[in-house]
């Protein structure tokens, strides 16, 4: 990449999270213990949901998707994250960076897609249950995670190519701890109206639609529990949804606060603490989240635990 004064570019500095020296390492290990966290309870969903046959419906299809990209979504930032507080070199190079701004947008787009389809499917199951298994076809499940993966494939390599056609600046110091794309945007020399142009089109409504799509889904969801008199069906209702609408709450909370409402040009530490929210702090939770207000999982669990300890 060329620089304005016709200098080669090959890395760029993060400027990393604002913590105080003394607590380096014992934030460091926080962080550490919450990705292998992070990788082990999403990892034991994708193995529950592929061993147990009474999971391998379309919900838990959906979950075992999601559960991997929330492993793949941090583990784009924070092995280098780690990597860096623990050797003090925040360098990351050009190739690197670009990189990271391509999985980071593939994978934080896919969960976005996939919050809205789970939240289509318990439309359905809910309000459509006699319809539910003609509507929610195993085989168009496939598709719809395929067309899904095409999409945001193209989508994040549009962004990565445009944003490879820029010239930057010598000030390579990115306010953020990774390679966030709006950070990248304020280092550039070039002009940077075609990448604005393109997030505006694209991505104001890649979060604004699936939010009102999610929205809509449970308004529907209230207004068929509000019909039903039994106290038990309405329990069993707000168990099955309340794990899913709370990782959508944490999830677009977080992404609304930082980038629909950002501050000026300096990485405060409210927004460093909710970029780490949904960067790390959800795709950890959404495991304990899941597992903890399902009795399906909590039972394919016990049953596989029993197998090994009776081997």
């Amino acid at each position: 990449m060329i620089m304005n004064n016709n200098t080669v570019i090959t890395q760029f500095l993060l400027l990393g999270l604002p913590i105080s020296p003394e607590h380096q390492h014992l934030f460091y290990a926080l962080f550490l213990a919450m990705y292998l966290t992070t990788v082990l309870g999403n990892l034991i969903i994708i193995i529950l949901i592929h061993l147990d046959s009474h999971l391998h419906t379309p919900m838990y299809f959906f979950l075992s998707n999601l559960s991997f990209s929330d492993l793949c979504f941090s583990s784009v930032t924070m092995p280098k994250l780690l990597q860096s507080m623990q050797s003090q070199d925040t360098s990351i190079t050009y190739a690197g960076c670009l990189t990271q701004v391509y999985f980071f947008g593939l994978f934080g787009d896919l969960e976005v897609f996939l919050l809205v389809v789970m939240a289509y499917d318990r439309y359905v199951a809910i309000c459509l249950p006699l319809h539910y298994t003609n509507i929610m076809r195993p085989k168009l499940c496939v598709c719809v995670m395929l067309m899904s993966w095409v999409f945001n494939v193209l989508y994040s390599m549009l962004h990565t190519l445009l944003l490879a056609r820029l010239s930057f600046c010598e000030d390579r110091m990115i306010r953020h701890f990774f390679c966030d794309l709006s950070a990248l945007l304020k280092l550039a020399c070039s002009d940077i109206y075609i990448n604005e142009l393109m997030i505006f089109i694209l991505g104001g409504p890649l979060i604004v639609i699936p939010f009102l799509l999610i929205v809509v889904s449970y308004v529907h969801i209230v207004f068929s529990i509000i019909k039903v008199s039994s106290t038990r069906a309405i329990h069993k209702v707000f168990s099955t949804c309340g794990s899913h609408l709370t990782v959508v709450s944490l999830f677009y909370g977080t992404i609304i606060g930082l980038y629909l409402c950002p501050s000026a040009n300096t990485f405060t530490s409210k927004e460093a603490s909710m970029a780490m929210m949904y960067t790390v702090v959800t795709p950890m939770l959404n495991p304990f989240i899941y597992s903890l207000r399902n009795r399906d999982i909590k039972q394919a669990l016990i049953k596989v635990l029993v197998k090994k300890i009776s081997l």
